[in-house]
């Protein structure tokens, strides 16, 4: 007896890709921190407030098309 998923198998290979960008996007934005004693200018850089946020944006938009997409029958 074969189960009827509402996804596909498809729509949950763009799942998983989808959540690999947005952790992707997450690590990007990791680095080290500024405290009291010490500034980290680091914390400012373009690949910090620029790129990883934009990398997690498609990671969601890939996200969403993939719980979108019509599975084939």
């Amino acid at each position: 007896m074969k189960k009827d998923l509402a996804l596909g198998k498809i729509n949950f290979i763009l799942l998983g890709v989808g959540l690999a960008v947005i952790i992707l996007g997450f690590i990007l934005m990791g680095g080290p921190g500024s405290d009291e004693n010490h500034f980290e200018p680091d914390i400012f850089s373009s690949m910090r407030i620029k790129v990883a946020p934009v990398v997690c944006l498609l990671g969601f938009v890939f996200m969403i098309y993939g719980v979108v997409k019509k599975p084939k029958d």
